[in-house]
């Protein structure tokens, strides 16, 4: 057998495996293919699960504090079981632009809330009221009786309260306290600071918050005062602690408004002509506990209070005065008068008089209003 008649069998045995390989090829490519699709199919299934809703459950507090970034929320919300996969969450607001918005707070979440939802209700600030307590300081309160009167509510620790009082710290960006001199002659550091008025704070403020508060509010209403009115203190040569220790007099001196000017013009002549000052509040100040009459004797306790002993002002206020005090301390009006005496017809307003000799009188016409 020649050459030639045997090629024509072995291109036959050649060609027979072409479509063998082939199809083994195109089982490989199909079966990569496969795996592929269901990989990928697993991935997506995985991703649109992993955003689904948790199941429903009862409505949960949610907070965000401030600073918190959009992938720490992811965490926080998969922590409460609000979300199912913070990885895939963090994800989706990276792909449609979200996160950026979240506002700090307190939310309410409902387990099972559609991840968009969420979403809104965070980027809206849509926060639940935080519960709060709400006090009123009455003009005129001393640091005692408003620690008594914050125990009493249960919104504070006396003990931890007064002993805060005392301090020296800073209390943050309040101003008007800076004013207060070193002296260890004041009976109370922050006494005349705590400015009277009505309160409204989150239900877990500490007594450290709760002075703080005040006393920024005192900066607060100093700033509604007339223009130019620390040129006024300047032209008087007083200390912003000497007028307020002189508004405070003002404050626990009178009741009818229009007296208050009046009153404060008084003080100043007096201390201007070297008088003393001879005010009853200073030494029911002294006393610590108010009586409803001064006897003799209590005009001599030994305090640096008691006006009737000492020349001068009083070293610091002697109770919290109202705005309208510390207007009246900063623009008295200008009279002649040097002595005053209360009417006894229940009217609380007051006699005024130039001289000794008319106070005098006043007082005899005070006694027989009396009853």
């Amino acid at each position: 057998m020649d050459k030639s008649s045997q090629q024509p069998e072995h291109r036959d045995q050649y060609s027979s495996s072409g479509p063998k390989r082939s199809r083994i090829t195109l089982w490989v490519i199909l079966s990569l293919l496969g795996i592929m699709i269901v990989g990928a199919g697993s991935v997506a299934f995985y991703v649109w699960n992993s955003l689904q809703p948790t199941a429903a459950g009862e409505m949960q507090k949610f907070d965000i504090p401030k600073g918190t970034s959009a992938n720490e929320v992811a965490e926080l919300l998969e922590q409460q079981g609000l979300i199912k996969n913070s990885f895939i969450f963090k994800y989706y607001l990276k792909l449609n632009d979200q996160g950026s918005r979240f506002q700090a707070g307190q939310y309410e979440i409902s387990p099972g809330m559609d991840k968009d939802a969420i979403i809104a209700k965070l980027n809206a600030g849509d926060t639940v009221a935080a519960e709060t307590i709400r006090f009123t300081i009455p003009e005129g309160f001393t640091v005692l009786q408003i620690a008594d009167k914050l125990a009493a509510e249960k919104l504070i620790n006396k003990e931890k309260f007064l002993s805060l009082v005392a301090s020296t710290q800073a209390w943050g960006d309040a101003e008007t306290v800076r004013s207060i001199p070193e002296s260890d002659k004041l009976h109370q550091r922050l006494e005349g600071y705590l400015f009277p008025e009505t309160y409204e704070m989150k239900k877990e403020s500490t007594e450290e918050d709760i002075i703080k508060r005040m006393v920024s509010e005192f900066d607060r209403k100093l700033a509604m005062l007339p223009e130019g009115w620390m040129d006024v203190l300047e032209e008087k040569k007083m200390t912003l602690h000497e007028l307020l220790t002189i508004a405070s007099l003002v404050e626990r001196e009178v009741v009818v408004d229009e007296e208050r000017a009046l009153v404060a013009g008084v003080i100043y002549n007096r201390i201007a002509d070297g008088m003393k000052l001879q005010i009853d509040a200073t030494v029911q100040y002294s006393l610590d506990k108010p009586k409803e009459r001064l006897y003799e004797k209590d005009l001599l306790v030994d305090s640096p209070y008691n006006t009737y002993k000492v020349e001068g002002l009083p070293p610091g206020p002697i109770a919290s005065p109202s705005f309208d005090s510390i207007e009246a301390a900063l623009y008295p009006e200008d009279t002649d008068y040097f002595f005053y005496v209360t009417k006894k017809d229940g009217s609380q307003s007051h006699l005024f008089a130039k001289t000794y000799k008319e106070h005098l009188r006043n007082i005899e016409k005070s006694n027989q209003t009396a009853g």
